[in-house]
């Protein structure tokens, strides 16, 4: 007799296949949401650190600068799913810090978001990040016409 049924192995590939498939898909699939949502919050912070910078440069006043960078912020992280509460935007003037629209100042944006692991609940805690941290700065110069206007 070839063998008994005990070894007979007719039906086990395709359960191996299962579990191994299952063991390898499962964490892919979830490096891949991972980089997928690290990947729209660089795009993000980037997009609105840029766009934030040119707005403020092309303002009335700080004031109004300040309130035109927040509404850019608020546009590029919308357009890429960020949450505007994980978010934080400074505004850094030079050669002198409390003048930011002084003719060829420049103006330095930065932008800091937090971005959640995806599919973890905000309650859990595993002793390490639940978040990636991603930082954008942007420069734009105020042009040398800025006060002829």
């Amino acid at each position: 007799m070839r063998g008994t049924r005990a070894a007979d192995d007719r039906g086990s590939a395709s359960l191996e296949f299962l579990t191994a498939g299952m063991l390898l898909l499962v964490p892919l699939i979830y490096l891949v949401l991972a980089l997928g949502a690290i990947q729209s919050a660089a795009l993000a912070a980037e997009g609105a650190a840029r766009q934030a910078a040119r707005v403020f440069v092309q303002a009335e006043s700080t004031p109004a600068g300040s309130a035109a960078a927040e509404r850019a912020l608020a546009l590029a992280l919308a357009d890429h799913g960020v949450q505007a509460s994980d978010v934080a935007l400074s505004i850094r003037c030079s050669p002198v810090p409390t003048q930011c629209h002084t003719r060829r100042g420049w103006v330095t944006v930065e932008v800091s978001v937090r971005v959640p692991l995806p599919l973890l609940p905000p309650v859990v805690e595993f002793g390490g990040p639940l978040s990636v941290p991603i930082d954008a700065s942007a420069t734009q110069q105020v042009s040398r016409f800025w006060g002829a206007r």
